[in-house]
This record gives structure tokens, C-alpha cells and sequence, in this order.
């Protein structure tokens, strides 16, 4: 083999390789959403028409990472059939004298549930700017398809955990510290 073909050969491969370093974070997020991998919940447009008899706990879950915000579910937990819409609020306020840009992460436990939870609305669907000292009610809207119920793997499953974690966009250095519990919410 010529000496150019290999310089080529191998010019090739660290391009391809660059390549697929670029492109793993928007696949393996796609994947995450098709699937449901490690929690990710869907978007749906519609909810579905139909509606079981089987009834689920839905519990929610705020934590905070690294970041001068007090957050919290407005109730502990909700109950409701599979393919019925629910609703949810959480309160966020800025406990800062500084304008702020945040954004949630999220996910359901467990994660082998997350392909069934969908949201047709949510907070977490955008960055947020909080002013010092403001309180925002943040809905999400969201249905347990009905095709739980088929899932073998779930029957004994009754209870899933909707948690979301909210960090400032600028200064996320990654999961390094604690959450933060609000201690006003008083669990069952």
C-alpha cells in the first residue's frame, strides 16, 4: 500500500471518527426519546381516546442543581387511569437579586416507564428567565398510555415518579453537587 493511499486511509477514519464524536449527544438524545431510555418521557400532540380501568400514582419530584432557586410540587402525588389527562404544577421562585436563565431536566422512574409517560405540555419544553424575588406556577399536562397495560414487564409497577431537576443554562458545570429538598413539602 502507497504511503498517500494510507495518509488518505487514515485522514478518513479521524474525520469519520470526529464525525460520529459530534453527532453521539442529538443521537443519543434521539434515541432517548424514541425509546424511552433511562426515563425519557415522549411528546404527544393528542391524548389518546381510549381509557383503562387500571389506575396509576403519579408522584413529583423537584431538586435543584447548583443554583440560587427554591422549587417544589404543588402536590405530592396524582392519581389517575391509564390514557387520562393529568395535571401538575410546580412553583419556582428565584431567591436571588439577579435576573436569571434556567431550564429543567427530566425524567421518570422507572426508567423502563418513561416510553409510556407523554407530556402535551410543559415547562420544561423551554429555557425560563426568572427576575429576583418572582414566583412562577409551571403546569405540565401529561397521560400514561394505555399500552402500559400490555407491557409485561410493568404490570406490577402502580406508582411513577415524575422528577425534574432545574439548573441556570450559563453556569451548568454538570451533576457535581446535591440536590436541594424543599423542607415545606411533606411527603406520605
Amino acid at each position: 500500500m502507497k504511503s498517500s493511499t494510507l495518509v488518505l486511509l487514515l485522514t478518513g477514519v479521524v474525520l469519520s471518527m470526529l464525525g460520529l464524536a459530534f453527532a453521539s449527544k442529538p443521537l443519543y438524545d434521539a434515541f432517548c426519546r424514541v425509546t424511552g431510555f433511562g426515563g425519557t418521557t415522549r411528546i404527544a400532540t393528542a391524548a389518546p381516546s381510549e381509557i383503562l380501568d387500571r389506575e396509576m400514582t403519579v408522584r413529583f419530584d423537584a431538586n435543584v442543581i447548583d443554583a440560587p432557586l427554591r422549587f417544589r410540587p404543588t402536590q405530592i402525588r396524582h392519581d389517575l387511569p391509564l390514557g387520562a389527562h393529568g395535571l401538575a404544577t410546580y412553583e419556582l421562585t428565584n431567591t436571588s437579586d439577579q435576573t436569571l436563565s434556567v431550564m429543567a431536566s427530566y425524567n421518570v422512574t422507572p426508567h423502563t416507564a418513561g416510553r409510556y409517560f407523554n407530556k402535551l405540555e410543559c415547562f420544561c419544553f423551554e429555557e425560563r428567565i426568572i427576575k429576583p424575588g418572582e414566583t412562577k406556577t409551571l403546569p405540565v399536562v401529561f397521560f400514561i398510555d394505555p399500552a402500559l397495560n400490555q407491557d409485561k414487564l410493568l404490570n406490577p409497577v402502580s406508582t411513577l415518579t415524575l422528577s425534574y431537576t432545574f439548573y441556570q443554562t450559563g453556569a451548568f458545570p454538570g451533576a457535581t453537587k446535591t440536590a436541594s429538598l424543599d423542607p415545606e413539602l411533606e411527603l406520605p
